[in-house]
């Protein structure tokens, strides 16, 4: 059986359902505008930040040990992101997603070069404690957090989000989160329930920052949807990679599409998201 015929015994095919209910879900980040602490990669905190202001969310980026805790605790959500590690970071990094999760605080980790890099291997493994919501990664960095060899170039994959699909499953049963798997497709699952996504453009992998971005994107949506956790997630990726889409039709490059995409973002409307959005 192909890759194709495999998905659709999966995957759900109420893409009007789902474009009214990614919109409904932007609307909610617009009108309540929550707080979303991000412990994240040193070399996109600036796009990260941009990124959360132009949906709706308010950022916070906070990575002292002092204060991490504290705000993750009184956050609408919490982003891990492991792009830039060091030991007092790492220390930061459990103290934020175990006050999160004690108070109920949804977070995402984001497995930066998981199975690249031993140490930081190793700390994301310890955050699965936590009870992390949702875990967003490329395919290598998923099937190595499963406990696979992803095969990772670095931060980059050298795997198709499908190829990962079973390993993504298994995760999420283990952990008890949403498992995003973003590459051409994105693949979002609860280890039952499937998503793919089919927005995105082949310009976000020319610019630093579009994964850290989208995981941003994720915490925000899921600050606003309760217990709706697998379809929020899915939510977040099409309206990031739609917004995207958008960005890339006026761009010269990748400059100019990085730009675009905030811009694209702040200016979602409803229509274009229930035109656009492909989700099944």
């Amino acid at each position: 059986m192909n890759e194709a015929a495999t998905e659709a015994t999966t995957m759900r095919t109420d893409a009007p359902d789902h474009r009214r209910e990614a919109w409904a879900t932007l609307q909610a980040v617009r009108d309540s505008g929550p707080l979303v602490h991000s412990v994240t990669n040193l070399v996109v905190t600036n796009l990260t930040a941009n990124v959360l202001l132009a949906l709706g969310a308010s950022p916070a980026m906070v990575e002292n040990i002092e204060e991490a805790g504290e705000l993750a605790a009184a956050a609408g959500a919490l982003v891990i992101n492991l792009g830039s590690m060091s030991a007092a970071r790492t220390e930061a990094m459990h103290a934020a997603a175990l006050a999160a999760d004690r108070a109920g605080t949804p977070w995402v980790l984001d497995p930066v070069a998981v199975g690249a890099l031993s140490y930081r291997t190793g700390v994301a493994r310890e955050l699965l404690a936590h009870r992390p919501t949702a875990i967003r990664g490329n395919a290598s960095e998923i099937a190595s957090l499963a406990g696979g060899d992803g095969g990772g170039k670095g931060v980059d994959s050298t795997l198709d989000s499908g190829a990962v699909l079973d390993a993504a499953r298994r995760l999420a049963r283990d952990t008890g989160a949403v498992v995003a798997v973003t590459g051409r497709i994105d693949r979002v699952t609860d280890g039952d329930r499937t998503l793919a996504v089919e927005n995105g453009h082949v310009l976000q992998t020319r610019v630093t920052g579009m994964g850290c971005s989208a995981t941003a994107v994720i915490a925000a949506c899921l600050a606003v949807s309760g217990p709706a956790r697998l379809a929020a997630t899915a939510y977040a990726l099409a309206l990031f990679g739609f917004s995207a889409e958008r960005a890339a039709r006026g761009a010269e490059g990748p400059a100019s599409f990085q730009a675009g995409l905030i811009d694209s973002l702040y200016g979602l409307t409803e229509a274009q998201v229930l035109a656009g959005v492909r989700i099944r």
